[in-house]
C-alpha cells in the first residue's frame, strides 16, 4: 500500500511539472549581435558626406548606393535606416543603430531631426523615430510622402506563442510635448506625449487572384514604454492575446484592426493589407514584430527619446 501511495504521488509531481513547463525560444536573429554595415555616400549637393547605415543580418561591409537585399540567412529583420534618393539626389538616414551590451549587441532606436538642404534646390526638414521591425523596407525611398508605403511589413510564422519576451531600456520624455515636421523647412511643437511602442500581430493572410491581399487577426500583443528607466529590464513579458481583444477591459485603440500596414503581393507589388476581423482558431501564417522609439503618427516625435531592446524570445506554455 505506501508503494502504491508513493507511486501516486509521483504521478502527481510529474504531471504538476508539466502542467508548469514552457519553451523560451529566440525568434530569429533576435539577439541582435550581428550587423551589416553600409556606407552611403551622399550626393555632392548635400555636401558629399558618407553616412553609415546599419542593418541588422550577416557581419559584412557595403560600400555601394544601392538598395540593400533583405532575408540574407534567413534573417527576417529590417530597421527605419534608409538609402534615399528623392530627385535624384542621394541621402541615408540612420535612426537604428547596434549598441554594444556585454558581448554582443543590442538595437538603439533614436528620435531624430533629419535636414536635407541644397541651397537653391531642396530645402527638408523631417523628423524620423527610429525602428526595427520584421519584414522589408523598400528602396531607394523617392519621397515622404505616405511613409507606411515602403515598408513590407511582416514574415511567416506558423506558431501559436504565449508571451513575447525581451530586454529594454529607454529614455522618454516626461514633456508634453512634440516635434512635428514632414518635409518642410521648418519644425513646429505641439502638444501631447510621445512614447516607445513594441506590437505584435499574428496573422491568417491569403491573397486573391487580382493580387489585393487579406488577413484575419490571429493574436495580438503590445505596450508602450511611458517613462525612461534606470538600468535594463530583463526578460520582460507581454500576453499574446488571441482573437477578438475589443471587448476585454484593458483593451487600447492602438491594438485593433490596422489600416497603414502595406505588404508586397505575389506580382511584387505593395498593397494596403486589409485586415478583415479576428479568428482566435485560424493558424497563423505570418507575423509582424514593429518595435519604435514612437508611438506617434510618422513625422511626429519627441526628439532626443531613446529605445534599447536585446534578446526578442518566445515564450510557450506546454
Amino acid at each position: 500500500m505506501k508503494k502504491k501511495i508513493l507511486l501516486f504521488i509521483s504521478i502527481l509531481c510529474f504531471v504538476s511539472v508539466n502542467t508548469n513547463a514552457e519553451t523560451v525560444e529566440f525568434f530569429p536573429w533576435g539577439n541582435f549581435d550581428k550587423w551589416t554595415v553600409r556606407y552611403i555616400k551622399e550626393s555632392s549637393l548635400l555636401g558629399g558626406d558618407t553616412v553609415s547605415l546599419y542593418c541588422i543580418g550577416p557581419v559584412d561591409t557595403i560600400r555601394k548606393n544601392e538598395p540593400y537585399v533583405y532575408g540574407k540567412q534567413g534573417c527576417p529583420w529590417a530597421t527605419s535606416n534608409v538609402y534615399a534618393s528623392p530627385a535624384g539626389i542621394d541621402k541615408g538616414s540612420c535612426t537604428v543603430v547596434p549598441e554594444k551590451r556585454g558581448n554582443g549587441y543590442a538595437a538603439k532606436m533614436l528620435s531624430v531631426l533629419e535636414k536635407v538642404k541644397a541651397i537653391g534646390f531642396i530645402n527638408k526638414t523631417v523628423q524620423a523615430s527610429g525602428s526595427v521591425f520584421t519584414g522589408q523596407m523598400i528602396e531607394p525611398v523617392k519621397d515622404t510622402k505616405e511613409p507606411y508605403t515602403k515598408m513590407n511589413l511582416g514574415v511567416p510564422f506558423v506558431k501559436r506563442p504565449d508571451y513575447l519576451q525581451f530586454d529594454y531600456k529607454c529614455v522618454i520624455s516626461n514633456e508634453n510635448t512634440y516635434t512635428y515636421a514632414s518635409s518642410s523647412g521648418s519644425s513646429e511643437t505641439k502638444t501631447g506625449h510621445d512614447e516607445g511602442q513594441i506590437y505584435l500581430f499574428l496573422q491568417n493572410r491569403w491573397e486573391d487572384a487580382n493580387g489585393n491581399v487579406y488577413c484575419k487577426r490571429v493574436g495580438t500583443a503590445s505596450y508602450r514604454f511611458n517613462k525612461s528607466t534606470e538600468a535594463w529590464v530583463n526578460n520582460f513579458r507581454i500576453p499574446v492575446r488571441y482573437g477578438d481583444i475589443t471587448k476585454q477591459p484593458d483593451f487600447k485603440p492602438y491594438e485593433g484592426l490596422q489600416t497603414t500596414i502595406y505588404v508586397k503581393n505575389s506580382k511584387g507589388k505593395m498593397v494596403q493589407l486589409q485586415e478583415t476581423g479576428y479568428d482566435a482558431e485560424a493558424k497563423p501564417t505570418h507575423i509582424i514584430i514593429f518595435i519604435s522609439v514612437g508611438s506617434l503618427p510618422a513625422y511626429n516625435g519627441h526628439v532626443g527619446n531613446v529605445l534599447c531592446v536585446d534578446n526578442i524570445k518566445m515564450v510557450y506554455n506546454q
